[in-house]
């Protein structure tokens, strides 16, 4: 997957949230000051070269519906930050979140047993 932009993933966050949809409905959704609608137009239009959008007319504009799921893009963004930041390395991630508290000894349990599953 191509990388985004922080403008790219904020305008994408609000194409999952609504499925098939227009610049103008995007648009709508942000809140006073609004950005420029021109703005949107471009970033769909960057999207779509990037491969995460496609479009089909709609009387005389478009509808554009995203091609890479959320929780795809999730998933590869999430590998690159632990590719980056954590040489890769998984158990890292897991022992950092450990170490903060964020995750209680029985958190670690059910992962446990969810690896030995599969």
């Amino acid at each position: 997957m191509i990388r985004l932009s922080a403008k790219e993933e904020e305008v994408m966050e609000f194409i999952w949230q609504l499925g098939e949809c227009t610049p103008k409905e995007v648009f709508m959704l942000y809140d006073e000051p609004r950005p420029l609608l021109n703005g949107i137009q471009n970033t769909f239009q960057s999207l779509e070269r990037k491969g995460y959008l496609k479009h089909r007319q709609q009387g005389r504009g478009y509808l554009y519906d995203p091609v890479v799921a959320k929780s795809d893009y999730g998933r590869t963004k999430l590998g690159s930050f632990i590719d980056r930041y954590l040489d890769g390395s998984v158990k890292e991630l897991v022992t950092f979140f450990a170490r903060e508290q964020k995750l209680s000894p029985d958190d670690l349990k059910e992962i446990i047993a969810e690896i030995e599953k599969a």
